[in-house]
């Protein structure tokens, strides 16, 4: 990453781990509502003893959320930005980081472009996230790191079932992290990051504290954001560095602890 110590002595950066108060709340009747978004983020604004901040009070270790797509707030943003209908589960939805470089970033974007549709998907746009630093009172160390955040909107080919969509927006996940993160050209390559790319799922996070999340992200303020199932993370980075990707919710999960073991036992 830009901003963490170089190898010395018992230090790598490539040991860095996410770990660490983590939430859940849901609708069993997977009845969406914005009531479960909102006291989702009030769960998480009340996370600060199992979070923490570094040396800045107002930069955080890293929170974030998770929730099912929700439709009527996507539907119409795409219907606004793209003259496009889409119909739930029939497009997916990738929250991604990318470089702060102008050059780098359109790279990012062509190979993204490029793998969409050699995986025979159809690209419906790019939607720029809106972000509010200074109403969420960022640090500057969080600012400085703080990549561009877009969202990736794929529309689903005639022919392909719900499931088999999903599978290929993995494989395009998987796909534009390895070529991207792995490219030497590009200096800024580990500020690339799918935070989700699904058609279920979708994840707001970043390099904050959990009391910040909702002002930085203005999306989760839209009374359109409904959703069924919501879970938040505060994370406490304790032998690792915080940093923008590391935040949790991870794609599929979050936990409180730091998953070394298999590292740590070779």
């Amino acid at each position: 990453q830009l901003y963490l110590p170089k190898p010395h002595g018992l230090y790598h950066p490539n040991n860095e781990k996410e770990n660490c108060g983590v939430g859940f709340i849901a609708n069993i009747k997977s009845k969406a509502s914005y009531k479960i978004t909102e006291d989702a983020l009030e769960m998480l604004s009340r996370m600060g003893h199992r979070g923490a901040c570094g040396c800045e009070a107002n930069t955080g270790d890293g929170a974030g959320i998770l929730t099912n797509i929700p439709h009527e707030f996507f539907s119409q943003e795409i219907q606004s930005l793209f003259g496009v209908s889409v119909e739930a589960g029939r497009y997916g939805v990738g929250n991604i980081f990318l470089p702060q470089d102008d050059k780098q970033r359109q790279r990012c974007i062509s190979i993204v472009e490029k793998v969409v549709n050699n995986e025979g998907q159809t690209l419906i746009g790019w939607r720029d996230v809106p972000v509010d630093s200074i109403k969420a009172d960022v640090g500057d160390t969080a600012r400085n790191s703080q990549p561009v955040i877009k969202q990736l909107i794929i529309g689903n080919t005639e022919g392909i079932d719900n499931d088999a969509f999903e599978g290929a927006l993995y494989i395009i996940k998987k796909h534009i992290s390895k070529v991207i993160r792995t490219d030497e050209s590009l200096s800024q390559a580990l500020l690339f990051y799918v935070c989700s790319l699904s058609t279920r799922v979708i994840i707001y996070k970043g390099m904050l504290m959990g009391s910040q999340l909702l002002d930085f992200y203005p999306d989760l303020t839209n009374k359109e954001f409904k959703t069924y199932l919501a879970m938040v993370h505060s994370r406490f980075s304790t032998n690792t560095f915080p940093s923008w990707d590391r935040a949790q919710p991870c794609r599929f999960m979050a936990h409180n602890g730091e998953i070394n073991t298999l590292q740590g036992n070779y």
